[in-house]
């Protein structure tokens, strides 16, 4: 029975939530980590026979196991969607995760580049080479634009209006959102298309819209963004603890220090809320002070 559970939770999410591939399957394997508890710590125990009980030695297991508080959260949060589908499909009466407390989260300010670590980043790009032509315009167009890993390697051929100075971009959700984009990186991608996509060989099938492609013809890997800027960060001496999140984080940052609106800087991020935006703030206390000297009547 749990495979039908299993494969009906992952229609109810990609149909009824919208939610990205990756969160579907982070919280199937959620759910697959609570069946296999289960079959070992209680076995016999179905999912109409869950009780609150179970539910908490699964994450007191997961607690032993030192995970972070993020993915104890995370965990938490897909066997609550996990059971607000049961209760649709009337699979159960009652909801057991109503009483599990989350784990206490603590907001961490994120890794941010300073504008000299950014020009040293990409001076440590090999343009002698077809993948630095590729990769420059790549991390060029996430600084550019303030893009996750997972909506550069999906960014389309046809989602480019590069004469008006946007690009169309698949977000989480699968919501899209238009985002403005820089002279440098309008450039860097003209020069990948004219010098390095355009004479790729064989592009394989589904990839031919991909605009950045990896060398066999197929679309980047989330990995393989990840790898390249570890090896650039250990190439130009800046901080080995980026990833490809960092150029986003920097992207709002040095937005947000300029004095950019929070709502304007939300809007092109595609957050939800503003309040995740906020955090932005955090790490520019000088902003705080300008926006209160601006528009407080007291505080002038």
């Amino acid at each position: 029975m749990w495979d039908a559970y299993l494969k009906g939770f992952k229609a109810y999410l990609q149909l009824e939530r919208s939610m990205s591939e990756n969160t579907i399957e982070a919280y199937l394997h959620d759910i697959a980590m609570l069946r296999d508890h289960l079959h070992t710590a209680f076995p016999g125990v179905g999912v109409e026979g869950i009780e609150l009980e179970h539910l908490q030695s699964l994450l007191m297991n997961i607690n032993e196991l030192e995970l972070s508080v993020a993915t104890q959260a995370r965990v938490l949060s897909g066997i609550k969607s996990f059971y607000r589908y049961l209760l649709l499909e009337e699979v159960v009466k009652k909801d057991p995760t109503q009483l599990l407390e989350a784990p206490k989260m603590k907001r961490t300010l994120p890794h941010v580049l300073s504008l000299k670590e950014i020009d040293k980043l990409f001076e440590a790009i090999d343009h002698s080479t077809s993948e630095g032509t590729r990769n420059h315009a790549m991390l060029e167009t996430m600084y550019s634009c303030g893009l996750r890993v997972s909506e550069v390697i999906s960014l389309r051929l046809t989602n480019l209006y590069l004469d008006v100075g946007f690009i169309k971009v698949l977000g989480k959700g699968n919501k899209e959102r238009l985002v403005p984009i820089g002279d440098a990186a309008v450039k860097y991608i003209l020069l990948y298309k004219e010098h390095v996509r355009n004479h790729l060989p064989n592009i394989k099938k589904g990839s031919e819209d991909i605009l950045f492609i990896n060398r066999l013809g197929g679309a980047l890997s989330r990995v393989m963004v990840f790898m390249i800027m570890k090896d650039l960060a250990k190439k130009s001496g800046v901080s080995d603890t980026i990833h490809p999140h960092t150029l986003r984080h920097s992207f709002a940052t040095h937005l947000v220090e300029g004095g950019a609106d929070l709502r304007a800087v939300q809007e092109m991020l595609g957050h939800k809320s503003i309040t995740t935006t906020e955090i932005y703030t955090h790490l520019d206390r000088g902003y705080l002070r300008q926006t209160l000297e601006k528009y407080h009547p007291r505080f002038r």
